[in-house]
Order: C-alpha cells, then sequence, then structure tokens
C-alpha cells in the first residue's frame, strides 16, 4: 500500500541496530520493520498477567490474530518471586513467535526490596510503583558495592536468564523495559532522569556485554527528551497513550513529540494504548505509528454469563474491525517468514 509519506525521507531509515553483534533474526525483524514503516501499521495486543484472554477474545471478534504480542517479564522478578509469583510469558512468547508473530516485552520490575507492603494498593504485588515501595535508585547505583546496586544486578541476570530462553529459541525480542519513566509513578523514574538514565545503560552493558544477549532490538519509551539515554543505547522510540473512550484520533502531536526527542532518524512506535487510533486519521496526520500495543484487560475484554467477549467500552466493535481489515494495518496472516526475510548489509 502506498500514501503520501511513502517518499518522505522521514521514514526511511537504515535497519543498523545498535548492537553490532545483534542476531540474524533480530537483524531480520528490524529490516522488516524499517521496510514497513511509513507503509503499515502492525497491530499488536498486550496480553493479562493472571488470564490471558485477549487474543483469542480478538479472533473471535475478528477472524484475525494481531501481528505483534506483548508479554511482560513481571513475574520473574525475584522480590515477587520470593512471595509465590509465577510466570509463563516466556514460553507463551516462544509459541507466538513459532506460531508466526512477533515478540514484545515489556518489564514491570517490582522494586528489588524495600517494599512497603501495606494493603490495599502499596502490597508487594504493587512494587513497581513509587508509593508501594522505599527504594532509592539514586542511593543504589550510587556505591557498586552496596546491597541495593547488588539486588539491581541480581534481578537483571534473573530477567537475562528468560530472555536467554528466548534466544535459544531463536526469538528476537522488542524489548522495552523502564517504560514511562518520566512520569515518576515507577520507582525507576522516582529520582529523576539522571539515575534513570544510568540504569538504562546499565541494564544494556549487563544484558548486551555480560550476558551476550544479541537478540534484543531495544526500545526506549521514557517519554522526555531530557530521559533519553542516547543513540548508542536505543533502536527504537516508544510512546504509550491513553486518550479517552472512542476518541480514534492519530496521537499525531505525540508522534511529532517522539520524532523530536533526538536528531537521528528513529523508528517510533504506539508500545501501548488504550484507545485504538482510527487508521485513516493517522494517514491524513502522517502519524504513521510502526506498530500499536493495546494494553490487556477491560480495554479488550470483559465477561460476560462467564466467559470472556469483546469490550466496547473504549473501542467500539465496528473501529475494532476497520482497524484488524484495514488496507494499512498488518495482522499475524500478513507477516511474512520473518525467519528467512532478507538480511539488509551494510557498508
Amino acid at each position: 500500500m502506498t500514501n503520501r509519506s511513502s517518499s518522505n525521507t522521514l521514514f526511511e531509515i537504515e535497519p543498523q541496530l545498535v548492537n553490532p553483534k545483534a542476531t540474524d533474526n533480530a537483524n531480520r525483524l528490524m529490516s522488516y520493520l524499517c521496510d514497513s514503516f511509513g507503509k503499515r501499521m502492525l497491530i499488536g495486543q498486550q496480553i493479562g498477567v493472571l488470564s490471558a484472554p485477549e487474543l483469542e477474545v480478538l479472533h473471535e471478534a475478528t477472524g484475525k490474530y494481531p501481528a505483534l504480542g506483548g508479554f511482560d517479564m513481571m513475574n520473574y522478578s525475584l522480590s515477587r518471586v520470593s512471595r509465590g509469583a509465577e510466570c509463563q510469558d516466556t514460553d507463551k512468547a516462544i509459541q507466538w513467535w513459532n506460531d508466526g508473530g512477533i515478540v514484545t516485552f515489556c518489564w514491570h520490575w517490582n522494586a528489588p526490596t524495600d517494599l512497603i507492603d501495606q494493603p490495599p494498593d502499596r502490597t508487594w504485588g504493587s512494587g513497581f510503583y513509587t508509593n508501594a515501595s522505599t527504594f532509592d535508585l539514586a542511593k543504589a547505583l550510587a556505591d557498586p558495592l552496596s546491597e541495593g546496586y547488588q539486588l539491581i544486578l541480581n534481578d537483571i541476570d534473573a530477567i537475562s536468564s528468560e530472555l536467554q530462553r528466548l534466544e535459544e529459541a531463536g526469538v528476537p525480542v522488542l524489548w522495552r523495559p523502564l517504560h514511562e519513566a518520566c512520569g515518576g509513578w515507577f520507582w525507576w523514574g522516582a529520582k529523576g532522569p539522571g539515575p534513570c538514565i544510568d540504569l538504562w545503560k546499565l541494564m544494556y552493558e549487563r544484558m548486551t556485554n555480560h550476558h551476550k544477549l544479541n537478540h534484543l532490538i531495544w526500545v526506549w519509551n521514557g517519554q522526555h527528551p531530557d530521559w533519553y539515554p542516547g543513540d548508542p543505547f536505543v533502536d527504537i522510540i516508544g510512546e504509550d497513550i491513553y486518550p479517552p473512550a472512542h476518541d480514534y484520533s492519530s496521537q499525531v502531536e505525540r508522534f511529532q513529540s517522539a520524532l523530536s526527542y533526538t536528531t537521528t532518524k528513529k523508528i517510533v512506535a504506539l508500545t501501548e494504548n488504550g484507545v485504538l487510533p482510527d487508521p485513516d486519521n493517522m494517514l491524513k496526520d502522517d502519524a504513521l505509528w510502526a506498530w500499536n500495543c493495546t494494553w490487556h484487560g477491560s480495554f479488550t475484554s470483559v465477561v460476560k454469563a462467564d466467559r470472556d467477549v469483546y469490550n466496547e467500552e473504549f473501542t467500539e466493535l465496528k473501529q475494532l474491525l476497520k482497524l484488524y481489515h484495514h488496507p494499512f494495518t498488518v495482522t499475524r496472516d500478513e507477516l511474512p517468514n520473518l525467519k528467512t526475510y532478507p538480511l539488509k548489509t551494510h557498508p
């Protein structure tokens, strides 16, 4: 499909990952994303943590699966595991890839220690929120010999073990840690941009150089230029947007803001959304997000008569069907074989 932006150099991006040792499958996925950017938008969906009806609910409603599945490393956080949390998202992601889908992971990182653990809204289960922990990121990072610093490394190592399983299965991952940092509602953003940027770089170094994870495409989602860790550490820029119910605007202002975070051309994605944007509005406004990823729960499904069905509270069914069957969007059945997608050569 063509549109009036097809010749816009804004969307002409070289598929050069920041990790020079990136796996072939990671490079193939990046090549596809670069080839598609400005021409098609991949439809994505985040699954729930305790229950995950979203993908099947969408298939029942539209006859299609989204191209991109969203998963979460949350319950692999050590302070959750120690309290009995379980997670199968790594296995689900491997299956999703083998079924022909693209995988993205975020990490609602439970604070490594100092959880307040007071009900109703400051329990350990909410330990990624600033108000549920007294963990001081700036203090921990200031002393590499401190317990807090070591606990940070322990958590990164635990998540790296799960990511390694994905690499061994050949799965490239759109990796989106430390999301929405500038909001301050997560502990990794509570001490301002400096410590958060330092944590991003520490995680990048630990995962890339120490654990030698080469299948990650690094998606930065800090949402403010002051929090940008620098082009050598970022492959793709993401924005999380939750408009009012039935607001199908393109979110062009946020798209343009994301483009301004760096002078280097980067792919821009709608990494979380509640309401779905209208593809015609996106095309009209040149707000051509590389993909979207609708959040789980009530943004997608609701239980009626003891079964999960599509929920029209945020996006009406007719709008969902428009998106899933629009020539600008890509569903899983329309994806190429990303295990054999042509690799681009670089000078």
